[in-house]
């Protein structure tokens, strides 16, 4: 009894409730919330909070165009161009004048190097997204290198000046921020792994939100190998636990955050493929055991599904109402009918465009629960997976 009464008379308890004072007391719930936010984030936490609902708006996602140029370069060169800036400026430059794009994505998130280019007129990119009410991201993270003592994983690097990089960046124009750590279920994964993927995002966080980023925390489970979908749900629900974990430990602001998780899915070796209704059940079971209601934004990646796979899931996991705004963040799932429209062609830059409509639009009605498939192309059919797939 001793000890619980100093837990309850304890500084920390106190700076909570604003103290045993009778003004204290009176406050009311809305305020004690609002305080309670404010000292979890610093001075930028109304602006989080604001940022997540924003991106988190119904009927819109976020277009992932953080590829870095190595990666844009291989996307380039599966319709004949070579990696080279012009060529990476003139196809963002087609994803982000798109008119009409905003009615279904609210949020970009971009490459550094995208992130201070300007069109061919000179016109910034960030206002380009501004213009249309999405909201500028940045990726933030280093990308993935060998995790020394685990079984063949990875750890995702970047720390290192990380809190400067995101002040010049929101003086850019940037407003949330992506980090992307993966765990592999044929690798273990290790313990060693999940803890590490789970802290370096933790860390990471806690370091946007203190400069003014919503940081979307991304531990990708990949969709490489042969297991079932209850092994995928194990693994998921022990690595959410562990990211949710170090987020609290780090003073995390959950109102300022946005989540992209992988959908529960077989391994893509796996014998017998699972119906979106089936992989709707086990993601929203993992979230609902794992996620805090006090997020703001789900938004699932694609993994190497589908155009249409990744659409009809989502569809699926909002064909009832959700604690959080369900909805997408996706790079090929959005991308690939555009590159093939385009084919590196200025007369086919509005064909290209009317592609990524089409593909926007379909993903705000999933998002919505009212997609329904009818006159997909074979094309959007087929899957992208790549095993040992690098960004």
């Amino acid at each position: 009894m001793a000890m619980l009464t100093a837990k309850l008379s304890s500084p920390a308890t106190n700076w909570i409730t604003g103290g045993h004072s009778s003004a204290g007391a009176r406050r009311s719930a809305p305020a004690r919330r609002a305080t309670l936010i404010r000292a979890a984030a610093g001075s930028y936490a109304d602006e989080l909070v604001s940022t997540a609902k924003s991106v988190a708006s119904p009927g819109r996602g976020i277009l992932a165009i953080d590829e870095s140029n190595a990666t844009c370069g291989k996307r380039l060169s599966s319709i004949g161009l070579d990696n080279t800036e012009a060529n990476r400026q003139a196809y963002r430059q087609l994803l982000l004048t798109t008119a009409g794009l905003g009615e279904y994505i609210s949020g970009a998130i971009l490459f550094e190097e995208t992130l201070y280019q300007s069109t061919t007129d000179g016109k910034k990119f960030v206002d380009c997204l501004k213009d249309q009410n999405i909201m500028p991201g940045i990726k933030v993270d280093k990308g993935l290198v060998p995790l020394p003592g685990s079984n063949n994983e990875s750890w995702c690097q970047g720390l290192d000046g990380l809190a400067s990089r995101c002040a010049e960046y929101y003086k850019q124009g940037a407003r949330f921020a992506k980090w992307r750590t993966v765990v592999s279920i044929p690798c273990g994964p290790s313990a060693l792994a999940v803890k590490e993927a789970a802290w370096g995002l933790a860390r990471y966080a806690a370091i946007a939100q203190d400069n003014g980023l919503v940081p979307i925390v991304e531990p990708e489970i990949l969709l490489d190998g042969d297991h079932e979908i209850e092994t995928t749900l194990e693994v998921a629900e022990k690595v959410w636990s562990e990211v949710f974990f170090y987020l609290a430990q780090n003073n995390v602001l959950f109102e300022g955050i946005l989540l992209k998780p992988s959908m529960v899915t077989p391994g893509a070796e796996h014998k017998q493929r699972a119906t979106p209704e089936a992989i709707a059940k086990y993601t929203l079971t993992m979230l609902r055991r794992r996620v805090p209601p006090a997020v703001p934004g789900i938004m699932f990646l694609s993994g190497g599904q589908s155009e249409v796979e990744a659409t009809l899931n989502l569809n699926a996991m909002n064909q009832a109402p959700n604690p959080w705004h369900v909805s997408f963040s996706y790079a090929r799932a959005l991308q690939n009918s555009v590159l093939k429209a385009w084919q590196g062609r200025p007369e086919n830059v509005e064909g290209a465009q009317k592609a990524l409509l089409v593909r926007a639009k379909a993903n705000s009605l999933a998002q919505l629960g009212r997609y329904t498939g009818e006159g997909e192309s074979d094309d959007a059919k087929k899957g992208m997976f790549q095993k040992g797939y690098t960004y």
